[in-house]
Formats: structure tokens, sequence, C-alpha cells
């Protein structure tokens, strides 16, 4: 067998509760499949890993956040618009330490797994392939390099799919999106040529030599001193 045929990969799919409001429910069901899936990597050495699906949370989320930095403190945002589906789903950066958004023991233990913690923490050093693969087109591309949109009905346009990776693995080609100006004048998904209320995101990937490292725990307790920096 050669070195190419014997290298493995994990590979998860998920998807997110929509319930915008519901984003300690969301972060939970993030958290641990990104626990399920570090393990899974662990057990056949650190293999990469590639996640995809619809995560219910927009890129300018606070769980988008907690993907892509492998970090959230919750503490900073509200549980109704964790997800950015909803308005002020956080604080102007003056008023952080002036707000207290209540979260509940019991929506702490469905974000976080614990309710002393707020500051949570993820090992997997994850990119999304299509922040990754430059677009060129601004009426397919937004700010962060995502797509403008990846769904669209009744309740919502904008973008909650991705594919993410972490190290081992880089994206070399994706499939553009359309653009949402067409969408709008479609009307809404499904219709007569697109059979689901999403579009596809479809990236080709490339094995690496790079492995990733081990992080700290995934969750930190709840900081007592005000003046500490994360």
């Amino acid at each position: 067998m050669c070195e190419a045929d014997s290298r493995r990969i994990v590979v998860g799919n998920i998807h997110v509760l929509f319930n915008p409001k519901r984003g300690d429910v969301k972060l939970g069901q993030v958290r641990m499949l990104l626990e399920k899936a570090y393990d899974l990597s662990e057990k056949w050495g650190n293999i990469p890993i590639l996640l995809m699906g619809d995560f219910n949370c927009t890129p300018e989320s606070g769980i988008y956040k907690f993907l892509s930095t492998s970090k959230l403190n919750i503490a900073e945002h509200d549980r109704s618009g964790l997800s950015g589906q909803e308005k002020n789903q956080s604080a102007p950066f003056g008023l952080l330490k002036l707000l207290n958004f209540g979260w509940t023991d019991k929506e702490l233990r469905n974000a976080t797994g614990s309710s002393n913690c707020t500051i949570l923490k993820h090992p997997l050093k994850l990119h999304s392939s299509y922040a990754t693969v430059k677009g060129t087109n601004p009426r397919t591309r937004g700010s962060y390099g995502e797509p403008l949109a990846t769904t669209y009905h009744s309740k919502f346009l904008g973008t909650v799919d991705y594919i993410w990776y972490s190290a081992g693995v880089t994206p070399t080609k994706v499939l553009d999106t359309l653009p949402s100006d067409t969408l709008l004048r479609i009307g809404g998904l499904p219709c007569k040529d697109l059979g689901s209320d999403h579009l596809p995101l479809v990236a080709e990937f490339a094995f690496t030599e790079s492995g990733r490292s081990k992080a700290d725990d995934l969750c930190l307790p709840v900081k007592k001193d005000d003046n500490e920096e994360e």
C-alpha cells in the first residue's frame, strides 16, 4: 500500500438547531461535535479533520468566532443572539464590562458543559474552506470571505453553511455560490431548479505535511479578577 492510500481523515457533518434564540443549545451542539472529532482524530494519530454542514450561525456571530478562533467568552454575548441570526448578538466593546447578559446555570451547562464556565475553548485550529480560497466575485462573497448567502427561505437570507478543516489538509478549489441578487430574483428556495432551501457547498482538498499540536482544556473556569486580560 502506498503512503497516499494509507492516509486517513475524520469527516463530520452537523445540522445545528435553527431557533435563533437558543444560542446556548447551538453552541453546545457545536462544542460536542468538536469534542467528538478531536477524540477520533487523537485515536487515529492526530489525523486531519473536515467538519461541514448547516451550523445555523452567520460569519459575524459568536459561534463562528468560536469555530474560527478556538475561543469564546460567552459572557460578552446575548444567548438569543449568539448565532447572528438575530440582531444585537454582542455588545459594543466599551460596554462589555457594564452589561450582564444573564446566562442561567442551565444555559451555561447547555453551552459549555459546566455552570461555572464562561470562557470556552476548543483545540482544533479550524479554518473555513471558502474563507481560505479567496473569491473574486463581490456578488457572491462577503467581508469574511464566506458566501453572501447559502440559504434563502421565508425566515432568513444569508450564510449558515460551512466546510471547516484542520491542519493536515488544505482546500485547493471551492464551488462558487449563486449571487444573493439572483436568489432574490428567484424569490426563495427551494424552487423549480433547486430542490433544497440551501445551496450546495463543494471543496477540493489536498493532504499536507503539517500536523497539529495538542491544546489546553476545552473549558476554562470563570475568571475572578475583572482586571485580568484573556
